[in-house]
């Protein structure tokens, strides 16, 4: 066994200063490693690294910078360019497939100004600012004269050093990258409109019916959601009945058939005729008790699409703004502020039309109605 064993457990030991052995822990590092690690090794920068820059070099990475904060700028000025220009066409950015391509080149602007912009700063930091240690001593938090003397010197040195009064032609492509993302938000407030002008005080039964009375008919058949069925008065003679209708062709012939549809939507109710209470002036509105009614609530544009059958109240389900389908819908309880508008009725070869509009603009109430 060699002295340098330990004769109990075979672990090997080290010898001492009076040649004595002692014990090291199996898988610890042998002492020559550890000494090794444990010399004093200097790894730091020597002094005044970093201090001074390759011109030559600081100059390429200055164009690279500048490249980069004029590729954001460009960014910048195409997303205000075509959410000015292009994304409003033919009206506005209406339907799915046109909010997609909004989306896309909104956001891949945006995404585009915003990366250039950070990587330019990032080569920047990198490349243009020194690199010497900063050491900054703990002392008592206060505004005093010489405190604020210190941090406009600190200010101005680090200004210096990131070369921002130096290098002109950076400063002034970072300004000009920056300046139009300033304006970006207040061109968004554009997102509130564009106004609706018209388009909300009327729906398709409008041009439904106006069609239908060129073509020498009473007006637009009513059809079932869904189906689009057209409904015989003999097909909802059961009263307590309700059923949700569109104009006959507005999937086909609309030019936004889905913003079209969640306008017209209606639901049809058939009241007993003894109860009914038709308001005045709409004495003619509805066919023995069958009355239609908006389907979207007048609170804040809920479906209102439950019945109960023995009081006759229309509910909404989303605030519990609730209508009474026996008199002209008006509110019996809730936050809505008015009736659900209603769809004047009338019957052509056995069939439901509808002969006219809504007398008045559906849905919660906006700001321009008046």
């Amino acid at each position: 066994m060699s002295d340098n064993t330990d004769e109990t457990n075979g672990t090997p030991r080290e010898p001492g200063e009076n040649g004595a052995g002692r014990e090291r822990v199996v898988g610890t590092p042998s002492p020559a490693t550890e000494k090794q690690l444990l010399a004093s090794q200097d790894v730091s920068a020597p002094a005044g690294a970093g201090e001074e820059l390759d011109e030559e070099a600081a100059k390429r990475a200055e164009r690279v910078v500048a490249l980069f904060f004029l590729l954001a700028f460009a960014g910048s000025v195409a997303f205000i360019a075509y959410y000015i220009g292009w994304s409003g066409r033919d009206g506005g950015m209406h339907g799915v497939e046109r909010a997609r391509e909004s989306n896309y080149w909104l956001g891949g602007m945006m995404a585009l100004s915003f990366l250039a912009l950070a990587i330019g700063v990032t080569i920047w930091v990198r490349r243009l600012m020194t690199s010497k240690p900063i050491i900054q001593e703990r002392h008592e938090l206060q505004a005093d004269p010489q405190t604020r003397e210190a941090f406009t010197e600190a200010f101005l040195e680090g200004a210096a050093d990131s070369g921002i009064t130096k290098r002109p032609l950076l400063r002034r492509t970072l300004l000009l990258a920056a300046a139009p993302l300033g304006l970006a938000p207040l061109v968004l407030l554009r997102d509130l409109g564009p106004l609706p002008e018209k388009r909300l005080r009327h729906t398709y039964w409008a041009e439904a019916v106006k069609k239908a009375k060129a073509e020498g008919r009473k007006g637009v058949r009513l059809v079932v959601d869904g189906t689009n069925a057209p409904l015989k008065v003999s097909d909802f003679a059961a009263p307590g009945s309700m059923i949700t209708v569109l104009p006959e062709g507005i999937e086909e012939n609309a030019h936004h058939p889905l913003n079209e549809v969640a306008k017209a939507v209606t639901i049809l109710i058939n009241v007993p005729a003894d109860q009914f209470k038709p308001a005045k002036g709409r004495e003619n509105w509805h066919v023995g008790g069958i009355v239609a009614y908006s389907k979207i609530c007048t609170h804040v544009g809920c479906p209102a699409a439950l019945y109960e059958q023995t009081t006759h109240h229309i509910l909404c389900p989303c605030h519990q703004s609730t209508f009474d389908a026996t008199d002209a819908a008006k509110v019996v309880f809730g936050p809505a502020a008015r009736p659900l508008p209603q769809l004047p009725l009338g019957v052509e070869d056995g069939y439901l039309v509808a002969t006219d509009d809504f007398p008045e603009p559906i849905g919660p109430s906006f700001w321009e109605r008046g």
